[in-house]
């Protein structure tokens, strides 16, 4: 049985391993400890085809400790149980090196049972991971590794792999196999940073592609064809959602329209519709609030006609509402107050509600029976002169106005009627 073109092309040595300059470059501390042959516990956290397998591969040569694989999708805790029976045997004299994919996928009672075994250094774990360690990795075997994180190849990184990816295969089926100039970058760019995507890609190519007296020729037609929509990094509910998510947000503050349609789009792209709407709705507040505060009716209507819609045609209410938030006029005098008056109810700075601002009924017991509540609509300008907070509270200045020409008219018509400057 052929194998697959990915584990063919799999670098032995560092010098052939694409992006990661920030962990592998010359003098680098991940490089220093792969050339030194230090046996360090480690967590690798990063995207899918970024070569985090590659690397813990690199290691393990490097070593003089038995390789164990496990993935922890797949794996038990008898599967641990069996790893460490090994260790001080015949089998494992050395010790032991531990491959661990996907760790997040152990419970807490899985990783527990590895931490004895790391500290009397029997067992070198390598993790790997596609989420936040820091959310899903144990605290205890946390504090005895060392997080290193990769990130997505770029297309010029990315490319080289895929140009000898090609001559592989050419050697491989023995056909003379040529391809259109810009194959490889479109490949290397279509894979999204995942290296082995854009592998496998050339290889359903290559597979796909019909030879002609004993050639075959790629086409862009065919690697467009092949590679469509991997360049999207989408998992509900993972980092790289949240990082979209966070994106958006900040672009919408950010007033980058550009950048708001560009996050929208991976969204729109994978279907969801929930989390865009979500953020669109918060930032009208959040970010727009009192400049526009037309704003939250409009992205509103905007959110219920898209969810009404429902795709492809939502695209267009989302796209005008992110449209509105980033062209519209910023202030976050909305959320700074009312998270200072939070603050100061979570630290009990509250105090009794003024008499005269008390239920009605309050009127019936007590020895005041007269709330003596001012009410504004009988006085000039339907406003008097009271107090509202609590006496612990008097002065305290929660709303400032915005430097906005809404919140700025507002100021003004308010100084007039009050008689001061606010």
């Amino acid at each position: 049985m052929r194998s697959p073109l990915a584990d063919d092309i799999r670098p032995k040595s560092l010098e052939e391993v694409v992006g990661q300059r920030h962990l592998l470059a010359p003098g680098a501390v991940l490089r220093r400890l792969i050339e030194s042959g230090a046996e360090a516990n480690m967590v690798f956290y990063g995207p899918s085809g970024t070569g985090k397998t590659t690397i813990a591969n690199i290691i393990a040569r490097r070593t003089q400790k038995t390789l164990y694989r496990l993935n922890a999708t797949t794996a038990s805790l008898q599967d641990i149980k069996d790893v460490i029976a090994d260790v001080g045997t015949l089998m494992a004299p050395g010790g032991v090196l531990l491959y661990l994919d996907e760790i997040q996928y152990f419970n807490k009672k899985q990783q527990q049972s590895l931490l004895e075994f790391m500290e009397n250094g029997k067992l070198t774990l390598i993790a790997s991971t596609t989420e936040n360690p820091y959310f899903y990795v144990y605290a205890a075997l946390l504090s005895r590794s060392t997080v290193f994180e990769f990130k997505s190849v770029p297309p010029e990184e990315a490319e080289p792999a895929v140009r000898r990816a090609l001559e592989i295969q050419r050697e491989k089926t023995g056909l003379s196999i040529e391809w259109e100039e810009g194959v490889p970058r479109q490949i290397a760019t279509s894979c999204g940073g995942d290296v082995r995507k854009a592998i496998n890609a050339v290889e359903l190519l290559c597979q796909a592609a019909a030879p002609n007296q004993g050639r075959i020729i790629l086409t862009s037609k065919d690697a467009l064809q092949v590679a469509q929509r991997s360049a999207m990094r989408y998992d509900r509910g993972g980092d790289a959602m949240y990082d979209a998510a966070s994106a958006l947000m900040k672009s919408l503050r950010g007033s980058d329209p550009d950048a708001a349609l560009h996050y929208l789009a991976r969204f729109l792209e994978a279907g969801d519709l929930v989390t865009p709407c979500r953020r669109l709705l918060c930032s009208a507040s959040e970010d727009v609030g009192m400049a526009y505060p037309q704003a939250v009716a409009i992205v509103k209507a905007c959110v219920d006609t898209a969810m009404q819609l429902g795709l492809p045609e939502a695209q267009l209410p989302l796209a005008q509402a992110a449209i509105l938030l980033t062209t519209a006029p910023k202030s976050n005098s909305v959320v700074e107050g009312i998270g200072q008056a939070r603050a100061d109810v979570r630290a009990g700075r509250t105090g009794d509600v003024p008499r005269q601002l008390q239920n009605v009924h309050a009127d019936t017991t007590g020895f005041d029976h007269q709330q003596h509540y001012l009410y504004p609509h009988n006085f000039t300008g339907h406003w008097v002169d009271q107090q509202y907070l609590p006496d612990a509270l008097v002065g305290t200045k929660y709303y400032q106005w915005g430097d906005n020409k809404t919140e700025q008219a507002a100021k003004a018509y308010w100084e007039k009627i009050k008689g001061r400057e606010l």
